[in-house]
């Protein structure tokens, strides 16, 4: 359930900067079946090590490590995904390059895959996981601006931004306690 609200989330903050940053529409449309499918790659990944509540070891994270690899084996053979494909590939990769898969950098990280970067990480940060609690989107968002031009797109970060004053995103940690 956590795992299909955060493909959901995702994918919904795709279109919101998508949308903002002036993809066409059809472009939109792949884009969010990219960030439906951002994770898919996580079926290889032992339960234990997605649900581990404390430090990951070196070979945990390694192997949460190839999920966007296997994600896009997954996924290559769909040819409607097209554009997508990159996206689900590459979502991990940083501007400075020090990312992964393939340790890209800058604008040769696909424009998908630099969409969904900022996405994911603002979703993940407004979810509670099993190692932390949910951050407030404003936390998320100051999170998002220091590590853009290092971890993150500038422009798609700007795009995020803006799209959110726009249409508020509630994180768990927003909601009253009840």
């Amino acid at each position: 359930p956590y795992t299909r609200g955060h493909s959901e989330r995702v994918a919904r903050a795709s279109v919101m900067i998508g949308r903002f940053i002036g993809m066409a529409e059809d472009r939109v449309q792949t884009l969010e079946y990219a960030g439906t499918l951002h994770d898919v790659g996580k079926l290889g990944v032992p339960t234990a090590v997605l649900r581990k509540s404390g430090k990951l070891t070196d070979d945990e994270f390694d192997a949460i490590k190839l999920h966007p690899t296997r994600g896009h084996d997954i996924v290559r053979e769909i040819r409607f995904l097209d554009e997508a494909l990159e996206g689900i590939y590459h979502h991990h990769e940083r501007i400075d390059g020090r990312g992964y898969p393939v340790g890209l950098k800058g604008e040769s990280i696909p424009e998908f895959a630099r969409v969904i970067g900022v996405a994911d990480a603002f979703d993940s940060m407004t979810s509670t996981r099993s190692y932390r609690g949910a951050r407030s989107s404003a936390e998320a968002a100051v999170e998002l601006e220091r590590c853009a031009g290092s971890q993150f797109d500038p422009v798609m970060v700007a795009a995020m931004m803006t799209a959110l004053a726009g249409e508020p995103w509630e994180s768990r940690a927003d909601q009253p306690a009840p």
